[in-house]
């Protein structure tokens, strides 16, 4: 088990569980004190060939645990993963994770292991792998990558106002409301909607350059609270969407991504790109979020989304 003492709720706890897991697990359970040491952390586990990883922190944990896990385990010796929501973000725990978490997932895992059936309840998902133009730059793996507007709106759910005296869900609910009262003053309508300059390329087709208001890209089947913006939950690949510049009913198009049931008339609509593909090739002069956690798009701005590889999750029944 793999533990981020500086996720959200886990920082709030008196260390009782970290005891527990401790003496339970021994050495398989470590500390991720920094990012830094998750390479060499993984990098043992692969040595030592370690089947089963439970992650015990947020979205930007699980992301840097499976970019270590890329790096360091044969392709065809991937572990399985346990997700347990400890973090400021969860959106993959809200697709694949084990439900659990603290003592309940360490005595739920404990159970499943003595009995043999650790692997019983599996999910299987592609990561979305990040690649840059420049080869020596590692890639990073993640599951929900988001662009442009997005970009803006994270930094308003994660400025330490909110993230400090709100949940998660609260302070992101804060951000979108604060970003539909900059649409709705003139002083920052104009700004926002004309979006970003974007170079997109879809699978095989030949490049498009156009300014985005908004781009979504991830290789999760649901998302918390029943929002869904794209075009199908289940399926292979990378499901995206591309909202371009000053985009028509852009409240209809809002609400009904919220509820989960975005309209038809999206897909026929100019201002909407909604699809299933196993790579995309996005140039954007900007920073972008993967996993809550923001990355810069390098001095070319060029970076590559492309599905896989796969990884199962363990469910907790």
């Amino acid at each position: 088990m793999i533990h981020n003492p500086r996720s959200r709720r886990n920082g709030r706890e008196d260390g009782t569980f970290r005891k527990r897991a401790a003496r339970a697990l021994g050495a398989l359970f470590v500390h991720s004190a920094t990012r830094t040491s998750l390479p060499d952390i993984v990098a043992d586990l692969a040595r030592r060939e370690v089947g089963v990883i439970a992650i015990d922190g947020g979205d930007g944990t699980v992301s840097d645990v499976m970019s270590a896990i890329y790096r360091f385990y044969p392709a065809d010796s991937l572990p399985a993963l346990v997700v347990l929501p400890s973090g400021n973000t969860n959106l993959i725990a809200a697709d694949v994770g084990f439900g659990l978490r603290g003592s309940a997932a360490l005595e739920r895992l404990t159970a499943l292991a003595r009995d043999g059936h650790l692997r019983r309840h599996t999910a299987r998902r592609d990561a979305l792998t990040v690649r840059w133009s420049d080869p020596a730059r590692p890639a990073t793996l993640g599951m929900f990558h988001g662009a442009a507007a997005f970009t803006r709106g994270i930094r308003i759910a994660h400025r330490p106002v909110l993230l400090n005296r709100f949940s998660h869900d609260l302070a992101v609910g804060m951000a979108i409301a604060s970003s539909v009262g900059r649409l709705l003053l003139r002083s920052t309508r104009r700004k926002w909607l004309a979006g970003d300059p974007v170079t997109l390329t879809v699978g095989q087709d030949a490049p498009r350059t156009l300014d985005c208001f908004l781009f979504l890209a991830t290789t999760l089947c649901c998302l918390p609270g029943g929002m869904w913006p794209f075009t199908s939950h289940n399926g292979a690949g990378l499901s995206y969407l591309n909202v371009h510049a000053f985009p028509e009913r852009l409240a209809a198009a809002t609400w009904s991504s919220l509820r989960g049931d975005p309209g038809a008339w999206m897909d026929a609509s100019p201002s909407y790109d909604r699809g299933r593909t196993d790579r995309l090739g996005l140039r954007i002069g900007a920073d972008f979020v993967l996993d809550g956690e923001t990355l810069d798009s390098g001095p070319d701005g060029q970076t590559f989304l492309s599905a896989g590889p796969a990884f199962d999750f363990i469910r907790g029944s």
